[in-house]
């Protein structure tokens, strides 16, 4: 059985949402499939970055727009039912840098776009990751966070192979440099407030995504996940779901709120 995947997120189909994404294992693709499902109902969406994407390819959107500090008269004229990418410079031909947090604050507060998605963070395409201490950079009026975590990283040993800043994740979980990568680390992870969801404005309900859960080893892994979580007091998660994004898969979802 496979389900809606905005309804996994609760994403709102009317009034004006800003979905920020953090961490590792298929942000961008997450990203982009939402923005697929949301452009499918006709709603006008913009895609952006705090930090920097690959640039998009003609089929993931119906146009960029590269400029620091847009002007909202720059998005008046874009039709329901389109995707547009917005970067603040183009980086060696092949990503978009991204825009400052307050601009991403102020195109919300206009309520110029039915949704925007920005992807907060980077990995080094890395399955799973730890913050440094600036990042990651995530709007304040965000009105949901989606941390994203592939799970073709447990078992893998913690370093920096596998894991994005893996002496950072080693002090974060509790777990030496070299040791195996465990679903109580992916645990640890995420409930640790120097975690996932590290630097995530309070007021923003926050989704976990256990990505690439196409084989059912990895959903068992999942699995394990959740009932950890589930386990944890005070981590405030709204929920977590498990999927394999690339094919907009979402295999189930379990509420977190105990």
């Amino acid at each position: 059985m496979t389900h809606n995947l905005l309804d996994a997120f609760d994403i709102r189909q009317n009034g004006h949402e800003l979905i920020s994404l953090v961490g590792a294992g298929g942000k961008t693709t997450t990203m982009f499939a939402l923005a697929r499902a949301l452009k499918s109902l006709h709603k006008r969406i913009l895609v952006t970055t705090t930090t920097n994407i690959f640039y998009p390819g003609k089929d993931e959107c119906d146009g960029v727009i590269v400029n620091e500090a847009p002007a909202a008269d720059l998005f008046h004229a874009l039709p329901g039912g389109t995707v547009t990418v917005l970067g603040g410079n183009v980086v060696n031909e092949r990503k978009l840098a991204g825009v400052e947090k307050r601009c991403v604050e102020k195109l919300h507060r206009e309520g110029l776009f039915d949704c925007i998605l920005v992807e907060c963070d980077g990995s080094k395409r890395k399955p799973i990751k730890a913050a440094a201490h600036y990042e990651p950079v995530v709007p304040d009026n965000t009105t949901r966070t989606i941390g994203v975590i592939g799970l073709d990283a447990v078992g893998q040993p913690i370093d920096e192979e596998h894991v994005h800043r893996a002496d950072i994740f080693s002090r974060v979980v509790g777990r030496g440099l070299g040791e195996p990568l465990d679903t109580q680390a992916v645990v640890e992870l995420i409930a640790s407030p120097h975690g996932l969801f590290k630097g995530v404005p309070e007021t923003s309900p926050r989704y976990v995504l256990l990505n690439k859960a196409d084989t059912g080893e990895r959903r068992d892994c999942a699995e394990a996940i959740t009932a950890g979580l589930l386990q944890k007091r005070g981590a405030k998660l709204e929920r977590c779901v498990t999927g394999a994004l690339t094919t907009a898969t979402i295999c189930g979802y379990t509420s977190l709120r105990i």
